[in-house]
């Protein structure tokens, strides 16, 4: 997962066993560790979030439960037209498998969707994840401009921040230049969880076979490794200052 070697260096440094050992062993190896380290990615309660919550969110959005943002990776193009179609990314100009990934103000990853087309927009993926039933009323969540997804929030009495923008208008005015700012120092945050997780595991920046996204029975094998990734990532420091 760290060094994203291939089946065929793995089965020479092994004592010259076969591909598809590699390949099972591997597989197996994912079920295992999917199966332990899933407890490590947790929803926290409220009152341990207010317990423990950074400076820089106390100052500027202190009723934060979670930041959110989306992110993609290139999987070999389908051979069938239907599932060509639903994964190909207009945005990566390639086929991908989207993830909705959502950070506490702490920096842990609390919640990781399972992965679906690339061409789905972040609306309808945030809305269909499961993200949302997980919201207590008067929660905030920051997201970026793309999500767009305000009325569904407040079915849970929740509320979303997102950084302004000029629709309509020549510039903004001074009071909302601020306020992007605030969110934009805090929501930076999650994009740092994302560049850490692919820096660290650098099978998640190959393009992955189209088998790894074919669900047999359950999560599909590249669900299996993003979760591993997210959980082990919470094992390290916090890329959020505390003071």
């Amino acid at each position: 997962m760290r060094l994203n070697l291939s089946g065929k260096d793995l089965a020479y440094r092994f004592g010259g066993i076969h591909e598809a050992t590699v390949s099972r062993v591997f597989i197996q190896m994912m079920d295992i560790l999917h199966s332990r380290l899933c407890p490590l990615i947790h929803w926290p309660e409220r009152e341990a979030l207010l317990k423990t919550m950074p400076m820089d969110f106390r100052k500027n959005c202190p009723a934060c439960a979670v930041i959110i943002d989306c992110f993609e990776i290139f999987i070999d193009r389908a051979s069938n037209p239907l599932a060509r179609a639903q994964t190909y990314s207009s945005y990566k100009h390639h086929n991908t498998v989207k993830y909705l990934i959502g950070i506490t103000p702490q920096g842990s990853v609390s919640f990781i969707s399972d992965g679906w087309g690339g061409r789905v927009s972040d609306k309808h993926l945030t809305e269909e994840c499961g993200l949302l039933e997980k919201l207590t009323p008067g929660d905030v969540i920051l997201a970026d401009r793309g999500f767009d997804i305000q009325e569904s929030v407040g079915l849970y009495c929740a509320r979303v921040k997102i950084p302004a923008f000029t629709k309509g208008k020549k510039q903004l005015s001074g009071i909302e230049v601020q306020q992007t700012r605030k969110i934009a120092n805090v929501r930076i945050h999650v994009e740092r969880v994302i560049g850490n997780i692919r820096k660290k595991y650098g099978i998640l920046s190959a393009t992955q076979p189209i088998d790894f996204v074919v669900s047999k029975e359950g999560k599909t094998t590249l669900d299996k490794i993003v979760t591993v990734s997210c959980a082990l990532n919470n094992m390290c420091d916090s890329v959020v200052p505390f003071e």
